[in-house]
């Protein structure tokens, strides 16, 4: 649950930025996968959403539940794949089709595996054209996207590779699903995904993880959970660092940077972003963020109880606070 967004949005101090979230691989499995229900309907309506995937019905479904809860922000859900080239691939269509991919799946190694054939193991497969992620933003004219996540079960790296315009444009934070072994046969693995980021000025900042276990062992250990098998990695675009690009520090950019960071709950971060903020710009109102720091920071009981004011981040701040909030 976001910590600073809800009191930012209160304050009226997210008016003046539009928040641009694209979501590559965005079959609704369930309710964790509605974005606006996940933190990011709060940006409404300056909010969009891009949700691709090759499955033409997944995206109908989709759209068709958001016309018919006639929201009041743009969203949409488009039936392509997306991949590092404009070219014709095969994909390749699993049992359960969440697992398709366009990497055909590594069915020798997945048979060690329990549990994991009944999902992965091949269906049947069929040839698809891709396009890159900067060429859909070109021609529909979307000029940023702030928040990116990616989950097309091994190809994730090849819609990176297809995006690397748009990206350089101004994207703070990736979430993209990663592998550490090869459940799909030639996948690129977390280490070339890490590495292209890196290259870009991501930095890592958590990897979710999933494990798998021995499908002829009827043991299991209390200690560890199998073998690390996939995890979602977070990324963020410090803006912060010394070394970055002068053209991602305008206070908009870290702003969202911020409100991401809070959504994707690494509200550590987004407190040392908004207080940066502060620091910096707050003789400008709109990012003049000591109120709603304060404000945040008292919803805490056990920090008001032992002192708001003895807070280092507090005691910086305070300069620019017009309210007394919880000290």
């Amino acid at each position: 649950m976001s910590v600073f967004v809800p009191i930012l949005k209160k304050n009226g101090l997210l008016e003046r930025i539009h928040m641009t979230v694209c979501n590559v691989g965005s079959r609704k499995l369930d309710l964790n996968d509605d974005y606006a229900t996940q933190g990011w309907g709060i940006f409404a309506p300056n909010l969009s959403i891009y949700g691709f995937d090759a499955d033409a019905d997944a995206c109908d479904v989709a759209n068709a539940d958001l016309e018919e809860r006639q929201v009041n922000w743009t969203e949409k859900h488009i039936p392509i794949a997306l991949g590092k080239a404009a070219e014709e691939r095969t994909l390749y269509v699993t049992r359960h089709p969440m697992c398709s991919s366009l990497y055909p799946p590594n069915e020798p190694y997945l048979a060690r595996m329990a549990g994991l054939p009944e999902l992965v193991n091949l269906d049947f497969s069929f040839e698809v054209d891709t396009i890159t992620l900067d060429q859909f933003c070109q021609e529909e004219q979307v000029n940023e996207i702030d928040f990116l996540q990616i989950d097309v079960q091994g190809a994730d790296l090849d819609v990176l590779k297809g995006a690397i315009n748009i990206l350089n444009r101004g994207t703070t934070a990736i979430q993209i699903e990663v592998e550490f072994s090869q459940l799909y046969i030639g996948q690129p693995l977390f280490a070339d995904v890490d590495s292209f980021l890196r290259q870009n000025d991501f930095t890592l900042f958590d990897v979710s993880k999933s494990y798998g276990l021995r499908a002829r062992s009827p043991i299991r250990s209390t200690v560890r959970g199998g073998q690390l098998l996939w995890g979602d990695a977070f990324y963020f675009r410090d803006l912060m660092r010394d070394d970055m690009s002068e053209q991602f520090k305008s206070p908009d950019k870290l702003l969202k940077l911020a409100c991401i960071a809070d959504i994707l709950n690494f509200p550590d971060y987004a407190l040392e972003v908004l207080e940066y903020l502060t620091l910096q710009y707050g003789s400008n109102p709109d990012y003049n963020f000591a109120d709603s720091i304060l404000e945040s920071l008292a919803s805490f009981p056990d920090l008001v109880e032992s002192g708001l004011s003895s807070l280092p981040i507090v005691q910086s701040i305070r300069q620019f606070a017009t309210k007394e909030v919880g000290l």
